[in-house]
Formats: C-alpha cells, sequence, structure tokens
C-alpha cells in the first residue's frame, strides 16, 4: 500500500516510521496540507492520510478519487472537515482514530483551567524578570464551585472524575447521557446560568456549531471562565471577545481556534498574523491560548500511529471492521 501523508512534522515520522516498521507500507510525506491545490500530489498512491486542518470538501475527494485514491485515513477523531457525503458518492472508504488519548486531552483542560485561574504563565514570566509581586496574581478555590461539562464522552467524564477530585460540583449536558458520568445531568440553560467553569467537550456538528455564542453567554454568570479543548467552531470568538470586552467572560482557555488551519501547527514567528479576530484575542490578559496541543503526548501519538497504520492494513486486507465513518 501506497500511502500520502499531508501536514506531516517531524513527530509525526518519528512514531508513523517506528511503528510502520510492523506493516513495512510504502509512505511518502508531505509538509503541505491537504486541499485543492495540493490534492494532486496523491496521484499514483492508494492512501491518503490526513490531519484535523486539512480540507477533504467535495472537490478535493473528486480530485482524489480520479488519482486512483481509495481510502482516507484521518489521524484524528473528528471529522468535520471531510465532506462525507462526497466520500460516500465516490466509493471511497473514510476511517478515523476514535480513542487515542482521552487522558491527554482531559489532563490539558485541567491545566488550563489552573493555569488562568492562578495565573501560572504570568507568574512565571515575572520569576524570570525577578519580579515577585503578587499584585494581580490573585486566583480563586476550585473546591465548592461548579463545572458544567458540555459533552461527556470519554474525554469529557475523565474531565469530570478530575475536577471532582478538586471538590467541584458537576453538571452535565449531553443529547446521549451515559451511565457513567459522574455528575447531575442538566438542561443547557441551567448549565450556563449555574457553572462558575464551563468546559467544551463534544463534536463539532449542525446542533453544536456556536454552542457559545451571544445569547448562550448572557445566560452565564458574571466572571465565568470558559475553556474549550474540542473543537474551534463551537465558539463564536466575536461574541466571546464582546463578553471579555463586558467582562461577563472573566477567563478564557483555548487549544482551538475557529479558524486555526491558517496558524496553528506552524512557526510564525517571523511572520505578521493576518487575523485580526485571533489578534484581538491574544491582546486579553485574562485569554490563554494554545495551539491544538491537547492531544500531544507521547501515549496519544503511539496511539495515534497504531490505529492509524491498523486501520489502513485492515482495509488492504478486506477486514475492515472498526472505526469506519462510511
Amino acid at each position: 500500500m501506497k500511502i500520502a501523508f499531508f501536514s506531516t512534522k517531524k513527530y509525526d515520522m518519528d512514531f508513523f516510521n517506528k511503528l510502520n516498521e510492523k506493516y513495512n507500507f510504502d509512505i511518502k510525506y508531505f509538509e503541505s496540507k491537504l486541499n485543492e491545490k495540493t490534492a494532486i500530489l496523491a496521484k499514483g498512491f492508494d492512501v491518503v492520510c490526513a490531519f484535523v486542518n486539512d480540507d477533504l470538501n467535495k472537490k478535493v475527494i473528486k480530485i482524489l478519487k480520479e488519482n486512483g485514491i481509495k481510502l482516507i485515513a484521518l489521524r484524528s477523531a473528528g471529522f468535520n472537515h471531510v465532506d462525507i457525503s462526497a466520500a460516500k458518492k465516490y466509493n471511497i472508504k473514510v476511517v478515523h482514530v476514535p480513542k487515542y488519548s482521552p487522558y491527554a486531552v482531559a489532563e490539558h483542560t485541567i491545566a488550563l483551567i489552573l493555569s488562568l485561574n492562578r495565573k501560572i504563565h504570568k507568574s512565571y514570566l515575572r520569576i524570570r524578570e525577578n519580579n515577585f509581586s503578587l499584585d494581580g496574581l490573585l486566583g480563586f478555590d476550585l473546591h465548592g464551585k461548579i463545572v458544567g461539562i458540555i459533552g461527556t464522552g470519554k474525554i469529557g467524564r475523565i474531565t469530570a472524575n478530575i475536577l471532582k477530585g478538586f471538590g467541584m460540583k458537576i453538571l452535565g449536558y449531553d443529547k446521549f447521557p451515559n451511565d457513567e458520568f459522574i455528575g447531575e445531568y442538566v438542561n443547557l440553560n441551567t448549565l450556563f446560568e449555574k457553572s462558575d467553569i464551563i468546559s467544551l467537550h463534544c463534536p463539532l456538528n449542525k446542533d453544536t456549531y456556536h454552542i457559545i455564542n451571544k445569547n448562550t453567554i448572557n445566560l452565564m454568570k458574571k466572571g465565568v471562565m470558559i475553556i474549550n479543548t474540542s473543537r474551534g467552531g463551537l465558539i463564536d470568538t466575536k461574541a466571546v471577545i464582546d463578553g471579555l470586552k463586558s467582562k461577563k467572560i472573566g477567563y478564557l482557555g483555548l487549544d482551538v481556534y475557529e479558524e486555526e488551519e491558517n496558524i496553528f501547527f506552524e512557526d510564525l514567528s517571523e511572520e505578521i498574523i493576518d487575523d485580526k479576530t485571533f489578534l484581538r484575542l491574544t491582546t486579553f490578559p485574562n485569554v490563554l491560548i494554545t495551539g491544538h496541543q491537547g492531544f500531544f503526548t507521547q501515549e496519544a501519538l503511539t496511539n495515534i500511529a497504531e490505529t492509524t497504520l491498523e486501520n489502513i492494513n485492515n482495509f488492504k486486507n478486506g477486514t475492515l471492521n472498526q472505526n469506519v465513518i462510511i
């Protein structure tokens, strides 16, 4: 099997090359993102392996089909960047990695909460300049506070379990409740009204797009903390900026951003970022942004590589019966 990898970084090559010793697939790595301009690079391959910011729209999938691609192997859990109906039309199978390390993302969520609350990032910079003043670093006890978990899949449940250990009251919302969730299920408006911290762990779809918006922000407590380690499109960024300006939102932690595909995973330290909305976010002292880093642990990258290559091998052997989207 010949596999074309897109959006490839050195760490991808390191983990996939090591685990590919078991399969000996013919892999070629491309740094470029998969889109309408680069899809032609897949000519002569059997499989394309794509990541979260690759654009697999209808035109891209048509080009892939014309160039002999039989399988799209996503090395991610989410697949909102894939036109599934187009893949079905052109008879291209799509597989993903539904579980790689839910602990990685849940633990990163906790890191954002603690860093924002206790202002660890600010304290670090102060100490490097021999400034040991505590002014402006005041936080609050998590114990006794209420956290609202939107999306109680594996990651949401692990996040709830960790925060329960801090002595927090756990509220949850999910269209499909899970008996393993340790908190109290409530309707969405109640969660917005009662929560001191709101953490997003749901997939991005037509029902959850901009679930954080002007109207829902108005329901929230003044000074609420919002954390998003799921998908950027869950948040209406402009509405959140208004919420920060009015001080309705007291803290914002983001590991994802609605228009991240041209920013995250790249070194832009010598570039000028032409995204006024993102730049506005970075001006707030109570906003902490990480660049889609939540999944980035040794365990997660190992699981992603193992599952992706196993998916491809199952397709090769005609035994594809799990992790299939279509």
